[in-house]
């Protein structure tokens, strides 16, 4: 037992100090600068390029809902007027607002990005239990979303948790397109929580259906009938970004 104690204290404390101010690797790509003035002679080039239909020409703008962050599309513009940054606060209670178009700032997005109600706060502040389904995923946004529970992002310590049962929960965390086999346990489990919840998309699976927005086997008519609350962009989304989407929206 002494032993066990020892290796403790030699541990310290592992988990990130301060979660708002966590840097992320220099080449992770996130929030898109968009410049069309540098849109010299109006090529399609990053439109066509574009897996996911993310991207709109004559304005120029980015869907982050619908980006995959391959990156293609700065690879192919030559003139530098997409570039990603490494800025990951991407979360947003606005649909629309995940659509960047020329000349938005971060700073820009990030004020208006998250609705901090009083009455989320008022029910949520202190503590918010979640109920993942992932709904024809590939397992990338659930790896990650199981990262933000581990000793180094440690998101319990703000009162924050997946559990068991959807009945146990205050709200839903979707990933994946939504297949046709799992959307009615998609709806089971939403039903399955009792009111007040709310419906989290993460990644762009969710969002927008993604790669998978045209297919066949996929069904997507839960969110023709239930709004969602917050959207987590990405493919997958940085346990970061999940985590200050959720204490934004919080207001914690």
């Amino acid at each position: 037992m002494l032993d066990l104690f020892k290796l403790r204290i030699r541990h310290g404390k592992q988990a990130i100090p301060n979660i708002r101010k966590a840097e992320v690797l220099e080449t992770f790509k996130g929030f898109p600068i968009i410049d069309e003035s540098k849109c010299a002679d109006k090529c399609k080039d990053c439109k066509d390029v574009c897996p996911t239909e993310a991207i709109e020409v004559n304005p120029l703008r980015l869907d982050l809902g619908k980006c995959i962050f391959c990156g293609e599309c700065e690879k192919v513009c030559s003139s530098g007027a997409i570039k990603f940054t490494n800025q990951y606060q991407l979360g947003s209670t606005n649909r629309n607002s995940l659509i960047i178009s020329s000349g938005k700032t971060f700073e820009q997005f990030e004020e208006e990005a998250v609705d901090a109600k009083k009455e989320i706060h008022k029910y949520f502040g202190r503590s918010l239990k979640l109920r993942q389904v992932s709904a024809g995923g590939c397992n990338g946004c659930e790896l990650e979303l199981a990262a933000t529970t581990n000793v180094n992002f440690d998101m319990g310590r703000f009162g924050i948790d997946f559990v068991a049962s959807p009945r146990h929960a205050d709200g839903i965390v979707i990933t994946g397109p939504i297949s046709a086999n799992m959307a009615p346990a998609l709806k089971d489990a939403y039903e399955s929580i009792s009111d007040p919840k709310i419906v989290i998309a993460v990644g762009v699976c969710s969002i927008s259906g993604g790669l998978f927005a045209n297919s066949n086997h996929v069904n997507r008519n839960f969110f023709d009938e239930i709004p969602v609350d917050l959207f987590v962009p990405g493919c997958p989304p940085h346990p970061l970004t999940f985590i200050h989407a959720l204490l934004d929206y919080i207001g914690k």
